[in-house]
C-alpha cells in the first residue's frame, strides 16, 4: 500500500477501525501500539450506583482535586481544576486568551496545540527551543514536557527561570505535562509557586491507562481560575469519573509499582526494536520513537502484520511504538521485527 493510501493512520494514534478497513487481510486481533497510553490500566473500582444517578456533588469534585494535588503537587496559590480530558483545555486556551495571539510551539509535538490556536485565528510559529524571554514578538509559548513523540524535557529549574521572566509582561506559558507522571522531576506542580502566566495541563489517561474516562486537570494561579470555573461549569467531570479518578490518584503503591514496570518495559521495547534493525531515537517510559532503515514504510509493514504503530507525515522515516499489553503481543511484535530485519537484509 502506498503511503498516501494509509495517510489517515499517520494523523494520530488509535485508529484501529481505519486500519482494519485498509488492511482486511492483516493478522488479527489487531495490536494497537500507536498511542502513548499505558496498556496496563488502573483496575477500576466498583462505582456506587448513585454516582450514575445524580450530578456529582461539590465534595466529589473537591475530593478529586485534592487527590490530584496529593499525587502531582500543588504550588502555593494555585488552583487545580478538573476538566473532561486535557483536550478540552487545549481547545479552550485560545478562547480564553482572546485577540489575535502570536503563539510559539516548542519542538515537533502533537498537532492539537497548534491546530487549536490556528482555528482561533492565532499566528502560530514552530520553535526549536524556548525563546529568549526578553523578546517581544510572541504572546504565548506552548511546551509539551516531556515531549511527544521524542521525550525531550526541560528541567524544572530552567523552566521556572524562563517562566519568571516570560510572565512579567503578561505573556502566557502553557506547559502540557500529559506524560509527567513518569517524569515527576520535571513537573511544575512540584514547585513552591507557579509564576504569573503559567498554565499547566495534566492528563489521567496516559499513565493510568484510562483515556476513555476523559479526566484531566488545569493548574493556574488562583487569580486566573475564575474564568476557567465559569467556562467549565459546576460539573466539569462526571460522578463515575470522580470516583474512579480519585481512587487512582490516591493509590500510591500502584503508582510506584507501575513506574518501575513501565521503565523495565521501555528497556525491553528498545531491545526488541534494535534487534529488528530500528534505531531508538527517544521517547518516554510509555513509548519509543524509532527510525527506520532507508526506504522502508514501517506503518505499512507492521499494519500488514496486524500491528498499528504511529507514523508522522512530516518525518516518514520515524515512527512511534507504544508498549505491548501482554506476552502474546510482545511475541507478535518480536516476530514482525524479525521479518522486517530479514526483509531489510535481503534488499
Amino acid at each position: 500500500m502506498q503511503a498516501r493510501e494509509s495517510a489517515s493512520l499517520r494523523e494520530h494514534g488509535g485508529r484501529v477501525d481505519e486500519a482494519e478497513r485498509l488492511y482486511p487481510s492483516a493478522e488479527t486481533p489487531w495490536i494497537d501500539l500507536s498511542t502513548g497510553i499505558n496498556p496496563h490500566a488502573y483496575p477500576v473500582p466498583p462505582v456506587p450506583p448513585e454516582a450514575y444517578q445524580r450530578l456529582p456533588l461539590g465534595r466529589d469534585i473537591a475530593a478529586l482535586s485534592e487527590a490530584a494535588a496529593a499525587a502531582y503537587g500543588r504550588p502555593a496559590g494555585t488552583a487545580l481544576l478538573p476538566v473532561p480530558g486535557s483536550e478540552i483545555a487545549i481547545r479552550l486556551l485560545p478562547l480564553l486568551q482572546g485577540g489575535r495571539a502570536r503563539v510559539g510551539v516548542v519542538g515537533r509535538t502533537y498537532s492539537s496545540h497548534a491546530a487549536a490556536w490556528q482555528e482561533a485565528g492565532a499566528e502560530v510559529r514552530p520553535l526549536s527551543a524556548l525563546p529568549d524571554p526578553a523578546a517581544r514578538d510572541l504572546d504565548v509559548v506552548v511546551l509539551v514536557n516531556p515531549n511527544n513523540p521524542g521525550g525531550e524535557t526541560v528541567a524544572r529549574p530552567d523552566l521556572l527561570a524562563f517562566a519568571e521572566q516570560w510572565g512579567q509582561s503578561g505573556r502566557k506559558l502553557i506547559v502540557d505535562e500529559a506524560f509527567a507522571d513518569i517524569r515527576p522531576d520535571v513537573s511544575l506542580l512540584a514547585a513552591p509557586a507557579l509564576p504569573d502566566g503559567v498554565v499547566a495541563l495534566r492528563s489521567l489517561g496516559k499513565f493510568f491507562g484510562l483515556a476513555g474516562l476523559r479526566v484531566g486537570f488545569v493548574a493556574v494561579n488562583e487569580r486566573a481560575a475564575a474564568i476557567w470555573r465559569r467556562r467549565l461549569g459546576d460539573w466539569p467531570v462526571s460522578g463515575p469519573a470522580c470516583t474512579i479518578a480519585t481512587a487512582a490518584l490516591s493509590d500510591k503503591s500502584w503508582i510506584a509499582a507501575m513506574r518501575a514496570r513501565l521503565a523495565a518495559e521501555r528497556r525491553r521495547l528498545e531491545a526488541v526494536l534494535s534487534a529488528g534493525g530500528l534505531l531508538p531515537r527517544g521517547g518516554t517510559d510509555l513509548f519509543v520513537l524509532a527510525e527506520a532503515p532507508a526506504g522502508l514504510d514501517l506503518v505499512d509493514g507492521f499494519a500488514r502484520a496486524g500491528i498499528l504503530i504511529r507514523g508522522f507525515p512530516h518525518t516518514p522515516s520515524r515512527v512511534r511504538f507504544g508498549l505491548p499489553a501482554d506476552e502474546a503481543a510482545w511475541r507478535r511484535l518480536e516476530a514482525a521485527c524479525a521479518s522486517l530485519a530479514a526483509a531489510a537484509a535481503g534488499r
